[in-house]
């Protein structure tokens, strides 16, 4: 039974070897980041069309973030995706960061099949909005207290 589930595993990996990077099936297999941040300055989630959702969370000091984290309910490809946009914004400054679009999501993870580029977007997309939830912060710091804390 053993061999048998060993020869189905190497099979769908050589499956994804042909629709997907090593850079996408690394990041998919052993994510970075991942998990919910305990005091996290801010906070935001985004669930996209496909019914993934992704929270990311940011420690940020003197405008730089110093710590990204993510979480999602969605497939291998939003796993990648999270893991990658949290390894691209740590250590870019708040303007930097709010730079990175879905396609430097796409260009770090060599690509994705058409159908899943769209998890690129909302791992770009849900950075995004947690850098104007600090912005917003930032401007009226008393809007803190009244946000939900994730």
């Amino acid at each position: 039974m053993s061999d048998n589930l060993d020869e189905f595993e190497e099979l769908l990996l050589g499956e994804e070897r042909r629709n997907y990077s090593a850079q996408a099936i690394d990041h998919a297999m052993n994510p970075r980041n991942l998990g919910a941040m305990e005091n996290a300055d801010v906070y935001a989630n985004i669930t996209g069309p496909c019914g993934d959702t992704i929270e990311i969370w940011l420690k940020i000091d003197d405008n730089i973030i110093s710590k990204a984290t993510y979480m999602t309910d969605g497939c291998g490809t939003s796993i990648a995706a999270g893991s990658m946009v949290t390894e691209l914004a740590t250590g870019k400054n708040i303007t930097e960061a709010m730079a990175i679009s879905q396609q430097d999501v796409l260009d770090a993870l060599d690509g994705l099949p058409a159908e899943s580029k769209h998890c690129a977007l909302l791992a770009s997309n849900t950075l995004k909005a947690a850098i104007r939830e600090y912005m917003d912060i930032k401007k009226e710091p008393w809007k803190k207290a009244y946000r939900k804390q994730q």
